[in-house]
């Protein structure tokens, strides 16, 4: 996995406003100078999600997560750390170098897509022009499904011969093993063993990758005949990112602003042949399911109308389940201008898009788009004909199943609306669907394909609330000290001393602290959200622990005195403690009992100082 110097991190945390990115997802609202919103991550009803843009962090009082701008994006959007300093750096227009493992240096991806344009030239004239029979197959793949003629120079198709054809050509024009290598176009001999750069692709039918811009990025390649896979896209490499790119949205993109729509499908030779047909507006995904960062990108230019175009077979009845996981807040009303609409059509008679438009027709399959179901109601239908509504039994299990479809947004009207449609076809009483689908239990945005399950921040509060009520005090005065220090630096080096001294009740909150420390002595002058993507890169669960305390600034100072204060003397009244019971032991020695009670008694004045100087804010 790719990684970034701390100077392209803060380039990239300079170059996006936390505000403004959770704008663009989520509705806000101004009180005072900080924002607030209703929380993406749990569903609720009036906003508990707070926005800071001094600090640049975020937290929601209600779920207790929170983090600064590369939490909010990651979790918001199931990125990995990496991925979401890459995607930021493309939204503020921020050049970075990715580190470790890849190694590019800045300025080399210029280089690597100059490799991939002269590939996917030399692919197309392997196509177009040679004599070889593995050409000549390709040429009568390409034909046999259509598309032949034009469609080959329109789409830059092309012919890998593979034995080391393309290297010799990379290498006349000047780039190196290694960056044939970096770029997934050619392979290096296995590690521990000697060889040649070797092509990665060959006798196969090429497709060219490009990016929104129509820059060649990757390639995708199709056996001829038999032999697997019988697809082969390029890996990951410093310049293309499988679960951002979508096939064909340098050409999509027009049409998309046109007529407000984008149809996603799952093949190259869909794409192409829907295009050719008339249907400009589709793009496919690259040997994944659709993420949530493809969503973005397509409404940037669909104006958030998106239609899953499935397979008819199994494997796109499959694909179209899958598709429900997208289901969210974003789909509601209450959304506003951040809505998505979403949604599905699976073609009939087992049909995939490009021969249902060579046998029915574009008009055939414009009218099967037009006529396409939102995703919730598609979903909603999709469980109901798994039983026998005929039944009892049936409509019982209908009832449950279809239900479970709105549990990400259970508490919106549209779910409740849904419900009573639900009701209506099952022969079931409204207020009970409505009844029964407030006690569903939702699932986390940010995990759709799992079961819900309780997050990190939800079983500490668990735990926290079967603890006693002094220790729960402790632990509160531990959190909101290390909460106030991470959110202020400068207070944070007045009081390094006092939280080294701690006695932490909280392994947790140890491990925090010893980060905190680490990252002040490091950089003295760091700020409020450097030190949370510090804290959270060791301890996960540091971002939700450090943007739990709220301080007003001109309060901050004086909070953390306070709490120093008051942990200092919760060890001190616990070393006490300690050494009266070790009083009490009948086993010690008379000299040791004059030790500890001469401790104890020195330990009780300077108890008694600590108490008469901590002052209540």
């Amino acid at each position: 996995m790719a990684g970034y110097s701390q100077e392209d991190i803060q380039r990239v945390r300079e170059a996006n406003d936390l505000v403004d990115v959770v704008a663009e997802r989520v509705p806000l609202k101004q009180r005072g100078r900080d924002f607030w919103c209703c929380c993406p991550f749990h569903q609720e009803k009036t906003p508990s999600c707070k926005i800071d843009p001094n600090t640049q962090l975020w937290h929601c009082f209600g779920c207790g997560e929170g983090g600064d701008l590369f939490a909010f994006v990651m979790k918001l959007d199931e990125m990995e750390f990496p991925d979401a300093v890459r995607w930021l750096a493309e939204r503020g227009h921020v050049e970075i170098t990715e580190q470790g493992g890849r190694g590019l240096p800045r300025g080399q991806k210029a280089r690597l897509q100059e490799i991939c344009k002269e590939t996917a030239a030399f692919y197309h004239l392997q196509l177009m022009r040679s004599k070889e029979a593995g050409a000549a197959s390709a040429r009568a793949y390409l034909g046999g499904r259509g598309l032949g003629g034009e469609v080959p120079r329109t789409w830059m198709l092309g012919y890998a011969p593979g034995r080391g054809a393309l290297v010799s050509h990379l290498r006349s024009k000047g780039f190196s093993f290694q960056e044939m290598i970096l770029a997934n176009v050619a392979m290096g001999p296995r590690e521990g063993q000697r060889g040649p750069t070797r092509d990665r692709f060959y006798e196969r039918v090429m497709f060219p990758i490009f990016d929104a811009r129509g820059a060649c990025i990757a390639f995708g390649g199709r056996v001829i005949g038999q032999g697997e896979p019988k697809y082969l896209n390029s890996q990951e490499t410093p310049i293309f990112h499988k679960s951002e790119v979508l096939y064909g949205l340098d050409k999509a993109k027009g049409a998309m602003s046109a007529t407000g729509t984008a149809v996603v499908v799952e093949g190259y030779t869909d794409v192409i042949a829907l295009h050719e047909a008339g249907v400009k507006n589709v793009v496919a995904t690259l040997g994944t399911a659709l993420t949530r960062q493809h969503i973005r990108a397509l409404s940037r230019y669909a104006g958030k109308r998106i239609v899953y175009l499935f397979d008819g077979d199994a494997a796109g009845q499959r694909a179209a389940d899958r598709a429900l996981q997208f289901i969210d807040y974003s789909m509601t009303p209450e959304s506003g201008k951040s809505r998505v609409e979403l949604l599905a059509v699976v073609l009939p008679d087992d049909l995939d898009p490009a021969d249902f438009v060579a046998q029915r027709g574009a008009e055939a399959l414009q009218a099967q788009l037009d006529a396409a179901q939102p995703l919730l109601q598609f979903g909603i239908d999709r469980r109901l004909e798994r039983y026998d509504l005929g039944s009892a039994e049936g409509r019982s299990h209908a009832l449950a199943d279809a239900l479970s479809v709105l549990a990400p947004i259970k508490d919106s009207l549209l779910a409740k609306d849904y419900a009573v449609q639900i009701a209506g076809r099952v022969r079931a009483r409204e207020e009970d669907a409505i009844d029964q689908l407030a006690r569903i239990e939702a699932p986390r945005v940010y995990e759709p394909n799992a079961a819900p399950v309780p997050t990190p921040v939800q079983e500490e509060r668990v735990r926290f609330a079967d603890l006693p009520g002094a220790e729960r005090n402790r632990l509160r005065c531990e959190r909101e000290f290390l909460s106030v220090c991470a959110q202020h630096p400068d207070i944070a080096m007045q009081h390094a001393a006092a939280m080294a001294q701690v006695k932490w009740h909280s392994n947790l909150y140890g491990q925090v602290a010893g980060v905190l420390l680490q990252v002040l002595e490091e950089d003295p002058g760091v700020t409020a959200a450097q030190m949370v993507t510090r804290a959270a890169a060791e301890v996960p669960q540091a971002a939700s622990i450090l943007t739990s305390a709220q301080p007003a600034a001109d309060a901050a100072e004086s909070l953390a005195r306070f709490l120093a204060e008051e942990l200092a003397i919760g060890d001190q009244e616990e070393a006490i403690e300690s050494l009266q019971a070790q009083l009490s032991n009948p086993s010690i020695s008379p000299d040791e009992a004059d030790l500890y009670f001469n401790l104890v008694v020195s330990m009780q004045t300077e108890l008694k100082e600590m108490r008469a100087k901590h002052k209540l804010l």
